[in-house]
């Protein structure tokens, strides 16, 4: 049985993360050897090292689960353990930790890993400029403080017990403090696997790094091709006839034929991914409140879950914590498809009925558009006419999500509530993709970060996503298991990691040439 490293436990010392591997598994016998080769969506041609810009699959398996490194990681089976920290722990009240850093660790372009590197990175995320979907973690520390080459001490501006977790988060990536431009634009980390080349939207080659201090626990590849692959038909072809060796976002229609193939076999883990369409509240008709409950009680949520999701997920309840979550609102009342009651909505908004485009795409999630589709048949007996507009998928997260006023769009969750509230709910949030603003959500949210007490804080959790269920700006109509698919000849880890697909996008790391 592994030590479960708990929060509380978090706030005493970090020092049992030394005791468990960097998949946080007993390790079994790998071998290093051959090539992996990804297939996989979320490219576009404008993606880069810059770790403040990654936002899908293609980008955060390259950079932070290969190229680069963060002070933390989530492991496999959902513990917390070192990365480029070797522990941490906290003053009684979370605001000010202190954490220790591994030593002997350098860049690919030879030069050493010391605390510099961790301020420089970490205040990359305040520049006004770059709009970081990390900010909201960073911005909190009040300072950041050089104890010596190899440890580092924020302040926060108020207590937050989950802290040492976001610093896992894969935007925070280590880049060498004296070449900050230089890392960026060629992609030097401290990761397994370093660049050899580099075409954006294409296909990216990386090498495995001799000497790296994971060295016998993980890094078995010699090298990892990545390459686009964006269209999901195309992506499944690619499996099936050898072209790859695995995949991220199966498309479940062709799940037979997968499982027909004997060397072929599906990963399938529930987590806490939600497929989402989010409102802006700053344009009509988005800003009425009864106008948003109007459409969530419009959309079929079981249809969706069958028909799309071909059963591998769950009904939502349009707020974003999952069944994985520790403080998952699971007796929260349902929000159903109502014919009657969205109507009745609509009056109250002084509607007699809507029309309203949908923008959607595949890059958004795989059946997006023919989820849009069947949300347009059941909103239609709402007297709501969705006009389901397809755009195209190169480019849609720069230039349709947060832009258009309705879309399609998609989450993996996070390991915690905070975490998955502040990126996505916190006002002024980067990705804060609805500009949803409630006064007691607010309140609740800084108050639950610094609450050590769990029981305060589920309470505070679950009014959290109450609020965001009844009075929130975006529809979650289902939870979509991940379900990836691989060639045989690749071995896995006995328990794979849930917080995002390809084992927590850390499959360059983790996996093996069986």
């Amino acid at each position: 049985m592994l030590p479960q490293i708990s929060r509380r436990g978090l706030l005493r010392s970090g020092a049992a993360a030394g005791l468990l591997s960097v998949t946080g598994l007993p390790l079994r016998a790998q071998s290093r050897g051959g090539t992996l080769r990804l297939g996989l969506a979320g490219a576009n041609t404008s993606d880069s090292w810059d770790g403040r810009t990654h936002s899908d699959t293609y980008m955060i398996t390259t950079a932070y689960g290969a190229v680069f490194d963060c002070l933390t990681e989530i492991a496999a089976n959902g513990e917390l353990v070192g990365e480029l920290a070797t522990g941490w722990e906290s003053t009684p009240d979370a605001k000010t930790w202190t954490f220790d850093l591994r030593q002997g660790v350098t860049f690919h372009n030879g030069a050493p890993f010391t605390a510099d590197d961790v301020i420089a990175s970490l205040k990359l995320h305040l520049d006004e400029d770059a709009k970081s979907a990390a900010r909201p973690i960073v911005a909190p520390i009040t300072e950041m403080k050089k104890l010596g080459e190899h440890q580092v001490q924020f302040v926060l501006e108020a207590g937050n017990a989950d802290f040492p977790f976001l610093m896992s988060d894969y935007h925070l990536l280590m880049y060498p403090h004296e070449n900050v431009e230089e890392a960026i634009a060629q992609g030097i980390g401290t990761g397994l696997y370093k660049v050899e080349s580099f075409d954006p939207g294409v296909r990216t080659l990386l090498s495995r790094v001799d000497g790296h201090y994971k060295d016998g626990k993980a890094g078995w590849f010699d090298q990892v091709e990545v390459i686009a692959i964006n269209d999901g038909s195309a992506r499944m072809t690619a499996l099936m006839t050898g072209q790859v060796d695995a995949v991220n976002n199966v498309e479940f229609q062709v799940e037979p034929l997968l499982k027909a193939n004997p060397n072929l076999a599906l990963n399938e883990v529930t987590g806490n991914q939600h497929y989402t369409f989010p409102m802006l509240t700053d344009l009509s008709p988005m800003d009425n409140l009864k106008v948003r409950q109007a459409l969530k009680h419009a959309v079929r949520r079981e249809e969706l879950v069958e028909k799309i999701l071909l059963g591998h997920g769950a009904v939502a309840n349009d707020h974003p914590i999952g069944p994985a979550n520790q403080y998952y609102h699971a007796d929260l009342e349902q929000n159903a498809y109502d014919p009657e009651k969205s109507k009745a909505l609509l009056k109250e908004a002084g509607l007699d009925g809507l029309s309203i485009d949908l923008s959607v795409s595949e890059a958004a999630f795989s059946g997006a558009i023919d989820a849009g589709l069947l949300y347009q048949a059941s909103a239609k007996e709402c007297g709501i006419d969705i006009n389901v507009v397809q755009e195209p998928a190169d480019g849609y997260w720069s230039n349709v999500w947060i832009k258009k006023p309705w879309c399609a769009s998609y989450w993996s969750g996070r390991v915690t509530e905070d975490w998955m509230f502040t990126l996505g709910y916190e006002t002024g949030a980067a990705w804060n993709d609805t500009h949803w603003e409630n006064q007691r959500f607010q309140t609740l949210l800084k108050d639950a970060r610094a609450e050590l007490d769990s029981d305060k804080r589920r309470d505070m959790y679950h009014e959290m996503q109450a609020l965001c269920s009844k009075e929130g700006a975006t529809a979650i109509p289902m939870y979509a298991n991940f379900v990836d698919g691989y060639n045989t000849k690749l071995g896995h880890p006995e328990v794979v990691g849930n917080v995002f697909d390809l084992d927590s996008n850390r499959i360059c790391e983790r996996w093996w040439m069986a």
